[in-house]
């Protein structure tokens, strides 16, 4: 995790509020989904873990009121993550060609990005309250997309000589990944808690 993890959720209330009236700062959604596509071919989810600012509100403000309910496991699998990664983007697509050609273009593509925030930033934060404050990152578009580009990058490894089983990486884990049994997990995102945490030094990337 960087310093600057804990405070970058701030840019989704800048874009989803200040979007609808300035829409330029829709185009922040666009720098994010290029920086997230370029690291994904090197560190796969890092991203999330580290520079998403979605993923900063729900472990610093959203895991502040969550029921922390368990994740349904279906829902981190392709027969759901797929569908909602195509329906998201075509939805996202179709909207974009209809702002093409308009007046005020440039304005209108902005507004699409910006309202795209709204909406995404809405039904993962109801997740996040209802069950995990990172449920939605199960089945977040980017996230799908991270995994296909570079989920085996940039792996957690752990020395299984120094594990103690005391399962503390496990609790910090925003993912509720099984840490010490994580092998190549491409849904790991790096954030690097679990590293810090172990008291045995057990665990690197």
């Amino acid at each position: 995790m960087l310093k600057i993890t804990p405070y970058i959720w701030l840019i989704v209330f800048i874009v989803s509020i200040g979007g609808l009236w300035f829409p330029i700062l829709g185009y922040v959604m666009a720098v994010v989904m290029l920086t997230l596509m370029t690291t994904a071919v090197f560190r796969g989810r890092w991203f999330c873990g580290n520079l998403c600012p979605r993923g900063s509100l729900y472990d610093f403000t959203v895991s502040k009121m969550s029921q922390n309910r368990n994740v349904p496991s279906i829902l981190s699998s392709y027969r759901v993550r797929i569908p909602v990664f195509v329906v998201t983007m075509g939805f996202m697509i179709y909207r974009l060609t209809t702002a093409l050609g308009t007046q005020n273009t440039f304005d209108n593509i902005g507004t699409v990005l910006a309202s795209m925030c709204v909406t995404m930033t809405i039904i993962s934060v109801s997740m996040g309250t209802y069950l995990k404050p990172r449920a939605w990152c199960a089945i977040c578009p980017m996230g799908t997309l991270q995994r296909v580009l570079g989920g085996s990058k940039y792996q957690l490894k752990m020395a299984h000589d120094k594990c103690i089983d005391c399962k503390i990486c496990e609790k910090k884990c925003p993912m509720d990944l099984e840490v010490r049994d994580i092998g190549n997990n491409p849904d790991c995102i790096k954030c690097g808690r679990c590293v810090v945490a172990c008291p045995k030094d057990a665990l690197e990337f």
